[in-house]
C-alpha cells in the first residue's frame, strides 16, 4: 500500500551507497579492533565508539556522493589542503619538537591527514583531464602537484604521514602508466642504498657523521632499528619490547586478555601505533593471518573495483586508495616487527584514533563511490 512505513526498504535505500563486500570487510575488521582494544584499553572504548560512528557516518555520506561530483571537488579540496599546510607552517601549534596542528579557534586542525586523500584525489582528476594526450611533462606536472604538500609536511617533519602522502601520489602516478624504465633504476638505488646501510650501519650511525637529509632523530630511528639494543632502555625500548610481545604469541598465543606484555605495560602505545603487537601476543601467529587476511579481501576487492571503474580518473582513485591501505599496514606491521624504523603510523582500522580512521573511511567512501559508477550493474 503506498504511504505505507517499509523498514527494510528504509534500511535498503540507506544502504543503497554501501559496496556490501567491502562493508562486511570493514565490519570484521572493526570487530577485531573492538576486541583489541578491549584488552589494551578498555577505558577507551567509549571515545572508540564514538570514533567509529562518525568514520562510518562519513563514508556513507562520501560513498552517496558520484564519482564524477568527487573528482570535479579535487582542485578546490587540494588547494585549500596547501593552503591550510602554509598556515600550519606560519602559525602552526609546536609540540614535541614538531609543528603539526593548526588552530582555528573553533576546532584544531592537523591538516597532513588530510592531504593524505586530497593529494591522490587531485592527481587522478588531473591524469583524467589528461586522459588519452598524456606525455613526460604530465608526469613532471603530477610530481611537483605531490612535491608541494609532501615537502610542506616534511618541514614539519612529519615522517610518517609524509611517507603515506609520498606512497599515496606515486601510486596515481604509477596506474597512470608511468615507465619501468624510470621505476627500476630508482628501486636499484634504494636497494643499494639499504645494502649499504646495513653493512656500514657501525660507522654511519657514530655521533660525528651528519645524515643531511635526515634530521638527528630520524637517524637515531634508522639506527636503533639497525641495533636496538645499543639502548635497550630508551630509543630501542619500543623495538624491543614489541618484538618480544610478537615472539612470545608463538601459534596461537596466549588468549585474549592474558598478554604479559600488554598487561604489564612492557608494549609502548599499545592501543595505537603497536597494536599489533598486542595481536600477535594475545592471538598469536594465527590471529596475525587472520588479519592478513582480511585486509588481503579488501586489498582484492579494491583493485576489483578499480580494474572495473568506467573512467580513468575513477580507476586512478581506487586503485591509490586500495594500496594506500596496504602501505599503511605494511609500514605498521614492519615497525612493530623491527623490519623498518618506527614513524608513527597506526594500523588500518584498528588502532585507536579518531583522525586516522575518519580519513582511511573517506578513502573507503570514495571506493565504494567508484563500484557505484561501474558500468555493469552486478559482479
Amino acid at each position: 500500500m503506498s504511504g505505507q512505513f517499509h523498514p527494510l526498504t528504509l534500511l535498503r535505500n540507506l544502504l543503497r551507497p554501501l559496496d556490501p563486500a567491502l562493508l562486511a570487510i570493514l565490519a570484521l575488521l572493526f570487530a577485531y579492533g573492538w576486541v583489541l582494544m578491549t584488552s589494551a584499553s578498555p577505558e577507551r572504548l567509549p571515545t572508540l565508539r564514538m570514533h567509529m560512528m562518525i568514520a562510518v557516518g562519513v563514508m556513507w555520506i562520501v560513498a552517496a556522493i558520484p564519482v564524477q561530483r568527487l573528482l570535479s571537488l579535487a582542485a578546490p579540496l587540494y588547494l585549500g589542503g596547501v593552503v591550510l599546510l602554509v598556515g600550519v607552517l606560519l602559525f602552526g601549534e609546536i609540540s614535541k619538537g614538531a609543528q603539526r596542528w593548526l588552530d582555528l579557534g573553533i576546532v584544531r586542525l592537523q591538516p597532513s591527514e588530510f592531504m593524505k586523500i586530497a593529494t591522490p584525489l587531485m592527481l587522478a582528476w588531473y591524469f583524467h583531464v589528461r586522459d588519452g594526450v598524456t606525455s613526460w611533462h604530465d608526469y613532471v606536472v603530477a610530481a611537483v602537484l605531490l612535491a608541494i604538500p609532501l615537502g610542506l609536511i616534511v618541514v614539519q617533519p612529519d615522517l610518517g604521514t609524509s611517507l603515506l602522502v609520498a606512497a599515496a601520489g606515486l601510486f596515481v602516478i604509477f596506474f597512470a602508466g608511468l615507465s619501468w624504465k624510470l621505476i627500476v633504476p630508482v628501486f636499484t638505488v634504494a636497494v643499494v642504498g639499504i645494502v649499504l646501510l646495513v653493512g656500514f650501519g657501525d660507522q654511519l650511525c657514530q655521533p660525528d657523521v651528519d645524515w643531511h637529509l635526515l634530521r638527528e632523530y630520524q637517524k637515531q630511528r634508522v639506527c636503533t632499528l639497525l641495533d636496538p639494543n645499543q639502548d635497550p632502555l630508551g630509543r630501542g625500548f619500543h623495538t624491543i619490547q614489541s618484538t618480544i610481545a610478537i615472539g612470545s604469541g608463538g601459534l596461537w598465543g596466549k588468549g585474549w586478555m592474558d598478554g604479559t606484555q600488554t598487561h604489564l605495560a612492557f608494549i609502548p602505545e599499545r592501543h595505537t601505533d603497536f597494536i599489533f603487537a598486542v595481536l600477535a601476543e594475545e592471538f598469536g601467529l594465527i590471529g596475525a593471518l587472520v588479519l592478513l587476511g582480511l585486509y588481503l579481501l579488501l586489498i582484492l576487492r579494491g583493485l576489483r573495483i578499480a580494474a572495473r571503474a568506467p573512467m580513468p580518473g575513477a580507476r586512478l582513485l581506487a586503485g591509490a586508495v586500495t594500496m594506500i591501505v596496504f602501505t599503511y599496514a605494511f609500514v605498521n606491521i614492519g615497525m612493530v616487527s623491527g623490519i623498518l624504523p618506527v614513524v608513527g603510523v597506526p594500523l588500518p582500522f584498528l588502532s585507536y584514533g579518531g583522525t586516522a580512521l575518519v580519513t582511511l573511511c573517506i578513502g573507503m567512501g570514495m571506493l565504494m563511490s567508484v563500484a557505484r559508477s561501474r558500468r555493469t550493474p552486478k559482479d
